[in-house]
């Protein structure tokens, strides 16, 4: 008898609320990872979503879901980081700097000191700033340490444009580029449809400059219109993390866009920012610059300057 000797992949998941529980489930779903630890502060949260997700396997895959501490993420391929304190009604995603600095500072000492030796995806807001903390905390290699970045927003981005040209949303390829927040922007002028210029195919559409602004602005605050409607969103970025998790297990080399670490793209340094990127089973294998024109480029460095500005603060005060 040949026996086969098979790598288990371990995933943890650090948050166990509305985003963590969400990204567990979609896991759960798309059968990636064999074991599957959740790390929370709320113990018996932890403990409950990891019995209730065990019930699942019978209909998806065979994987070993359990409540564990940070000891348990010594042998954790990816670690997935979501904990956090939430946006509030009437909050920006910056707002969120100085309390969540000092709980991420909180999770990464003891991931760091469990013998971790993964990569470290970051989904906490602000995802951009909080995961160049989580590097600068960790001392991994930046290629290790990545956020979710404006993965949800170009998701947001393509469903709108989508529905106004009425296409598939998987046909739409363009990209909303920066920060995770209010900067960000949608890189219009080198989004393709079909193969075609989308600017050609817009104003073939009847789309004018005003309309792909209101697009542009709806996609930037779509965000907050369901924090007000219902207090959170979870299910869309917690998918985006799934597809994120899945390029990683299973070392795709797809190009997804996330919060990457600058080295001169866009004339940008020591900055993650939000832009397209190789995803394999190193974590970011090539950061992509999408080709800009002018005021693009402007808005992209004024993204730039604003998260750079808002981390040294934060990171002052800690």
């Amino acid at each position: 008898m040949i026996l086969l000797a098979l790598k288990r992949q371990k995933v943890a998941l650090i948050g166990d609320g509305a985003v963590g529980s969400s990204y567990a489930f979609a896991m759960m779903q798309q059968g990636l990872a064999e074991d599957f630890v959740i790390v929370d502060v709320i113990k018996e949260r932890t403990v409950g979503d990891a019995l209730d997700l065990e019930d699942a396997q019978v209909f998806t895959s065979p994987k070993t879901v359990y409540s564990g501490d940070y000891e348990d993420c010594k042998d954790a391929d990816l670690a997935v980081i979501t904990a956090g304190a939430p946006q509030k009604p009437g909050e920006t995603r910056l707002d969120l700097v100085n309390k969540n600095l000092k709980i991420m500072q909180a999770i990464i000492k003891p991931l760091v000191a469990s013998g971790f030796k993964g990569i470290i995806v970051v989904a906490a807001n602000p995802v951009d700033i909080l995961t160049y903390a989580a590097q600068k905390f960790s001392g991994f290699p930046k290629n290790r340490v990545f956020g979710s970045g404006t993965s949800l927003d170009t998701s947001r981005l393509r469903v709108a444009l989508g529905k106004k040209l009425n296409l598939s949303s998987q046909s739409v390829d363009a990209y909303i580029l920066g920060e995770h927040g209010d900067s960000e922007f949608a890189a219009y002028s080198a989004a393709r449809i079909g193969g075609q210029p989308f600017l050609d195919v817009a104003k073939k559409a009847g789309l004018s400059d005003d309309d792909l602004d209101t697009i542009e602005d709806e996609v930037r605050h779509k965000a907050y219109e369901i924090i007000n409607r219902k207090g959170a969103t979870f299910y869309g970025v917690a998918t985006c993390l799934m597809r994120i998790s899945r390029a990683i297990l299973r070392d795709e080399n797809a190009i997804l866009p996330v919060g990457a670490p600058m080295d001169g793209e866009y004339g940008l340094t020591d900055v993650y920012i939000g832009s397209p990127a190789v995803i394999n089973g190193s974590g970011i294998a090539q950061v992509i610059e999408v080709p800009l024109n002018d005021k693009e480029k402007a808005q992209m460095t004024a993204s730039a300057e604003t998260l750079q500005k808002t981390t040294k603060d934060g990171m002052a005060a800690l």
